[in-house]
Order: structure tokens, then C-alpha cells, then sequence
């Protein structure tokens, strides 16, 4: 097992010392730094397991160092125990609230440090074993998924070429609806793939730079990719000529309206009548609010707050799905820094809304 490394930061040799003697005994290896400058550059240059921190020391003191390092994607896993003779609990809550993992205070008693010390390094090599365990999961399924989506549609185009160049004579009445049952089935699956690759997606991307949504421009893709569904259940789609602009991963803005569109298709009036629009920001404002309304019977408040509950369908006899549309609309908006929700009475329709931040011309965005 690879030797793990500890980092003791402090201002006085004979601290350093004493934790020194006492701690290379249990055969760890041991870094030192007397100020936070120092203790900044060891961490990035040979990151340790665990750091042990003092709080007061000249020129950048413990918090600052700590600051620094949690702000820093190379270090801010690293666990950081906190070392002073101050016990006054304000100090204590700063260090827990800029990112320490634990507080020791001076004079060290030994058994104490050395507890501690193999607690959070147990802690912290169980985390990243999960992490990778993760990892290695979540490569695993999104594989599968995608192999299980093509097969999917594999299934689904076959059984249609097989209909389209079979004799008239070849097959009969019910065997025509199995095939039709069968390749309905085969889509549904591939859909149901797709939307979960998706929801999992929006966890996947670390960082992700922000562009200028128009929306405006978006709007003929969006009608075009659900032309069929509209035209099936003959949706009334009134669209708005006003949409700021705002900052958005323009894909996942796709998914928000398209789900958003076709859940008020599914759950609307007879016939459907959906308004799209956008309310125009004030000045100053940081986020703009979009909006789908519906002409349908409206929610209560208790239907309201299941809506967004993956696999939660409140009216299953109405319409077939999955209930990962209003989910997957969350978990993208939060993911692009803003908000989504449902505005809704009974016999008054629903106005399901998200917000995304306002463009800013002096600003370039990355969440």
C-alpha cells in the first residue's frame, strides 16, 4: 500500500516538532510548511492525504490557505483539519465553514491527533474509492444504454421494413398488430433510454461554458422535432415574436421546451392550446422567466408538488410516458443556474415556467 502523505502547517518549529516525532512513527509520510505560502505550493506540487492547518499564522493565516485551497480542483479534495489554541466557537465555525473537515486544539494530546488523523484519512479513502467505483459504474451504464437505444431502434426499423416489403397477403389482420404493438414497444424503450442518458447527463458535465441562447432561432427546430406529435393531437401552438436573450447549453434548452410542449400537448385542453412566451426582464434583473401555458383543468397544490418526482405521473389513463419529462426540465435548469416550477388552479390551466440568467454582453458564463 502506497505510503500516505500528511502536510503539517505551522508557524512554530517546536509544534512542527512535537507532531513530527509523534506521528512518523505510525510510518506516514511527512511534508512541512511554516506559512501558508509554502503549504500552497507542497499541496499542488505533491498533494498529501491530509493536512493539518494552523489557524494563526503571519502574512496568509490558516483560513485564507484553506480558502485557496478548496477554491483549486487539484486540492480541494484534500481534507483539512484545523490547528489552534483559540477555542472560542467563532473560530471554529469559520474554519468548518471555509471547508475544514475538523478542529484540534493546542496543547496536542497525542491519542487525540493520531484518532483524528486515521478517522478522516478512512473517511476521505472511502470517498474515493467511491468515486471511482462511480466512475466506472456510470461508463458501465451509459455503454449499455446506448447499445440497448441502437438495438432498440434495430428492432423497431426491422419489423418496419419487414411490414413494407412483405406481400399484402402475407400477413394478417392481428399479425399486422403485433408487429405494430411490437415496434411501438421497441420505440418506447429507446425513449425511455434516451431520457434517462439525458437526466444522468446533466451530472455528468463538470463545467460547462455558456453561449447566447436566441430563442427565437430555436423555435423552428423545436416545432419541426415534435411536428408529428403536434399534428397528431392537433395542438393550437401560439408562439411569442419577443424572447430576450440569455445565457443557456443550448441542447439542454432544447430538452427544457420540448418536454415542457409536450407534456401541455399530453395534459392540455380538447384541442390543445399552448402559448409560448417569455417575460421581458427589468433592469437589473440577473435571470429571465420563459413560459409554456396550457388550456387544460389545472392542478391543485398537492398535484403540484409531485410533478417534478422522477417516474411520478399524476394522470396515468390520459396519456402514456415514463414521468421523467418534468424531472429531467429541473435537473437541466438547475444545472444552468436557474429555476423551474409550475404556476397552476383547478379549471385555470398550468403555466409551466423555468428561468435562465440574463445576458450580459460584458460577461462570459461557465457553471
Amino acid at each position: 500500500m502506497e505510503q500516505e502523505k500528511l502536510l503539517l502547517v505551522d508557524d512554530q518549529p517546536e509544534n512542527i516538532g512535537v507532531l513530527y516525532q509523534f506521528l512518523e512513527q505510525y510510518e506516514y509520510e511527512l511534508l512541512v510548511a511554516t506559512n501558508g505560502e509554502d503549504a500552497l505550493e507542497i499541496a499542488h506540487s505533491n498533494p498529501p492525504n491530509l493536512i493539518l492547518l494552523d489557524i494563526m499564522m503571519p502574512g496568509m493565516n490558516g483560513i485564507e490557505c484553506c480558502q485557496k485551497l478548496k477554491a483549486h480542483q487539484h486540492t480541494c479534495a484534500i481534507p483539512v483539519i484545523f490547528m489552534s489554541a483559540l477555542t472560542e466557537t467563532e473560530y471554529k465555525v469559520e474554519g468548518f465553514a471555509v471547508g475544514g473537515v475538523d478542529y484540534i486544539t493546542k496543547p496536542f494530546q497525542q491519542e487525540e491527533v493520531l484518532a483524528r488523523v486515521q478517522s478522516h484519512l478512512t473517511i476521505a479513502n472511502l470517498q474515493n474509492a467511491l468515486k471511482a467505483q462511480n466512475a466506472q459504474l456510470d461508463a458501465f451504464a451509459h455503454t449499455v444504454a446506448h447499445d440497448l437505444k441502437n438495438t432498440m431502434h434495430e428492432i423497431a426499423g426491422g419489423l418496419t421494413m419487414l411490414e413494407i416489403s412483405a406481400l399484402p397477403e402475407t400477413f394478417t389482420p392481428d399479425m399486422r398488430e403485433g408487429m405494430e404493438i411490437s415496434r411501438n414497444a421497441a420505440f418506447k424503450a429507446s425513449s425511455i433510454i434516451e431520457a434517462l442518458l439525458l437526466l444522468a447527463g446533466t451530472s455528468r458535465h463538470q463545467v460547462l461554458n455558456l453561449d447566447v441562447i436566441y430563442m427565437e432561432y430555436l423555435m423552428p427546430s423545436i416545432q419541426e422535432r415534435l411536428r408529428l406529435m403536434l399534428k397528431e393531437t392537433q395542438v393550437q401552438l401560439c408562439i411569442s415574436n419577443r424572447w430576450p436573450r440569455v445565457y443557456g447549453y443550448l441542447p439542454w434548452v432544447e430538452e427544457i421546451w420540448v418536454n415542457y410542449i409536450s407534456n401541455a400537448a399530453k395534459y392540455g385542453g380538447t384541442p390543445p392550446r399552448i402559448e409560448l412566451g417569455a417575460d421581458i426582464p427589468p433592469e437589473g434583473a440577473t435571470h429571465t422567466r420563459f413560459w409554456v401555458q396550457d388550456n387544460g383543468t389545472g392542478l391543485t397544490p398537492e398535484e403540484q408538488q409531485k410533478l417534478f418526482i422522477p417516474f411520478s405521473r399524476l394522470h396515468r389513463d390520459r396519456a402514456s410516458g415514463h414521468g421523467l419529462g418534468l424531472s429531467i426540465v429541473q435537473n437541466i435548469v438547475e444545472r444552468l443556474g436557474g429555476e423551474a416550477g409550475v404556476e397552476s388552479q383547478p379549471g385555470q390551466g398550468c403555466r409551466f415556467f423555468f428561468t435562465l440568467p440574463c445576458y450580459t454582453a460584458a460577461n462570459e458564463m461557465a457553471i
